[in-house]
């Protein structure tokens, strides 16, 4: 239900923060005393936001008053109200009266002040602080003679407040008001017609306190004169209007100015006594003054965050009900007794570290009710740190980064934020952040080594572990995970992937055949590891497989060529001496170092004793002389070894 009280509002918007955070301003008018879940205005409506917008940004309400007056529906978009509000307990005199709210929103984070002005109804009527009012007017009262009267007070305020009086009967007495350039009206009662107190020594009249409001509400004091003899003349004070300023954190009984009056009159009559006639209890229950000497003094304690300013009406009576009045002005003067309150409004528990220079990270509220320099608020942060705070409107400090951040430098942070006032001395008051930082796919995985080098020895098993190639990234979770693959190459024009395999969880290389150091003695390729980001980023490392010689491969013998089984035959003259070379033996090992090494024996012979072969080189050589009773034949069989 849309309450016909709600009178008028207005949109405005102000771009104060930057295109990460908006600040705008709404503005309502409602009457007091609404019920509980009267609508005040569709907020949602009014700033252009949708109501899904309300839900997903986590919209919330803050106020500064410890009671929580308006409450938000996010399912409507709604302001309603939470707790019946009384205009005159939330401010007293003060106009325009209004409740300033502020509507947080996160992601992105967005700012909306908010204005609701409470208007005031007629629920007050005007009273007196004292039903009756007694005055002694001596009967030589001359015609024009004024009595101050007691003033009425009413808790509304502008037309609801209190407007005018009226004094019945009026044989005696005409009713004037005296108009203040404060606004308040000193009610005073004017003598018309001399009193005769032989003819009537008591008088009884009525007072009347009207308000502006519809219907009229009232209230009357009663007004009991007694006329007495001859005094002829009234007090006057020595000044109309008195000033005095005192500091708020004053001592009860202090001292803060006095007041004279005189009066020309001798005797009792001439004896002066002060009242302060102010009905307000914050001015009865704080100020007192003594009687008989006019002094003021401090009777209860001041704040001047609530009151910074109070007038005084004083009266001065003798003792033949004659008075004069004047006003005194107090002033309150501040002192530093306030630190700054500090309020997070939001606050984002992580970022990442690719946000840019200036993102807000949080926002604060700071407020010190102490007035000039001593309600001045300064914010700061914690040194050696990314971030600086900014105050982008009054009470209001986002805190942003300061430049780029690098996760892999410092993944959280601990941001202590100090708010301190300009009093002397100051006073100052902190609150303590942590931020995570969240990672982004910035570093690519980097081998341990620049280049890898590993050995097999040929004739190995197919699916044999060769050596293990190993990367690491300084990034975290997903984006640190390395995967391992075979960058595509090929060795004598065959694919590489033939050769050897790569773990893609391990890195480890596998040999996928059997290798043949006779027909490959190395070859190399490229693997690369891999992260698991998106995108991913990777990097490549160069490897080179050197196979190693096996002995697996006999001797060939070049000569003598033997074809078939036949013996091959050679011809040493009898006349051969000693050393004599008959032949060579050739041959050749298609291996590789010792492997290739050959070694040459004699293993038959007919003669042993004649013929010798060189254990390195092959030669077959006579040992001795040959003679006639060696056998034409003789057979020999060399073995060649590896």
């Amino acid at each position: 239900i849309i309450p016909a009280a709600v009178m008028w509002h207005t949109v405005l918007f102000l771009v104060l923060l930057s295109s990460r955070s908006a600040l705008g301003q709404v503005s309502y008018s409602i009457p007091e005393e609404m019920s509980k879940g009267s609508m005040v205005g569709n907020i949602a409506q009014d700033l252009g936001l949708d109501v899904k917008r309300l839900k997903s940004g986590k919209a919330r309400i803050f106020s500064g008053d410890s009671t929580e007056y308006i409450e938000l529906n996010k399912e409507r978009g709604m302001l309603l109200i939470k707790e019946k509000i009384d205009r005159e307990s939330l401010c007293a005199k003060t106009t325009p009266c209004a409740l300033h709210l502020q509507m947080i929103l996160e992601n992105p984070m967005e700012l909306y002040t908010i204005t609701v002005e409470v208007t005031d109804i007629n629920d007050n009527a005007p009273t007196f602080q004292n039903k009756h009012m007694r005055l002694e007017i001596s009967e030589s009262a001359v015609t024009g003679a004024r009595f101050v009267l007691d003033r009425a007070v009413d808790a509304d305020v502008g037309t609801n407040g209190l407007q005018s009086y009226s004094l019945h009967p009026t044989d005696h007495f005409a009713l004037q008001l005296q108009n203040h350039a404060d606004r308040r009206k000193n009610v005073e009662m004017i003598l018309q017609r001399p009193l005769d107190r032989e003819k009537q020594e008591r008088l009884t009249l009525l007072l009347t306190a009207l308000d502006g409001g519809e219907p009229v509400l009232s209230g009357t004091l009663q007004i009991h004169v007694t006329v007495l003899d001859v005094n002829d003349n009234a007090p006057v004070f020595t000044q109309k209007i008195y000033k005095a300023s005192v500091t708020e954190n004053s001592a009860k009984g202090s001292k803060l100015t006095t007041v004279g009056a005189s009066d020309a009159d001798e005797g009792s009559n001439g004896q002066v006594t002060y009242y302060i006639s102010n009905t307000e209890d914050d001015v009865t229950n704080v100020f007192i003054i003594n009687q008989f000497t006019g002094e003021v003094s401090l009777n209860g304690q001041l704040d001047y965050e609530k009151i910074n300013n109070y007038q005084l009406l004083i009266e001065a009576r003798d003792q033949g009900g004659l008075s004069d009045s004047c006003k005194l002005i107090i002033e309150v003067l501040d002192v530093n007794d306030n630190q700054p309150a500090i309020t997070l409004l939001s606050m984002s528990s992580s970022i990442s570290e690719a946000s840019p220079s200036g993102t807000v990270v949080a926002m604060l509220k700071v407020n010190d009710p102490d007035a000039s320099v001593n309600g001045q608020v300064h914010c700061s942060v914690n040194e050696n740190i990314p971030f600086t705070i900014t105050s982008p409107s009054n009470f209001i400090f986002s805190l942003r980064t300061e430049q780029e951040l690098d996760r892999e430098r410092e993944s959280e942070y601990n941001i202590t934020v100090m708010c301190s006032d300009e009093g002397v001395p100051s006073l100052s008051s902190s609150a303590s952040l942590r931020l995570h930082i969240s990672d982004v796919n910035d570093n690519a995985p980097v081998f341990e080594r620049s280049s890898y080098e590993a050995f097999v020895l040929e004739n190995n098993s197919p699916g044999l572990s060769i050596f293990t190639v190993k990367a690491s990234d300084a990034d975290s979770n997903q984006n640190a995970r390395v995967s391992y693959i075979l960058d595509d190459s090929a060795v004598n024009g065959v694919p590489v992937s033939s050769y050897v395999s790569v773990s893609a969880d391990s890195g480890v290389i596998n040999a996928v055949r059997s290798f043949d150091y006779e027909q490959l003695k190395d070859f190399q390729f490229r693997v690369k590891a891999q992260d698991g980001g998106s995108p991913p980023l990777s990097s490549n490392v160069t490897v080179k497989i050197k196979v190693q010689d096996q002995n697996d491969n006999a001797p060939q013998v070049l000569y003598p060529v033997q074809t078939g089984g036949s013996l091959v035959a050679e011809i040493v003259p009898r006349s051969a001496d000693v050393g004599y070379l008959v032949t060579k033996v050739v041959a050749v090992d298609v291996d590789s170092g010792q492997n290739a090494w050959l070694s040459y024996k004699l293993q038959r012979a007919t003669d042993r004793a004649l013929f010798e072969v060189g254990p390195q080189n092959g030669e077959i050589r006579t040992v001795r002389q040959v003679t006639d009773k060696d056998a034409v034949k003789q057979k020999l069989t060399v073995v060649v070894g590896g």
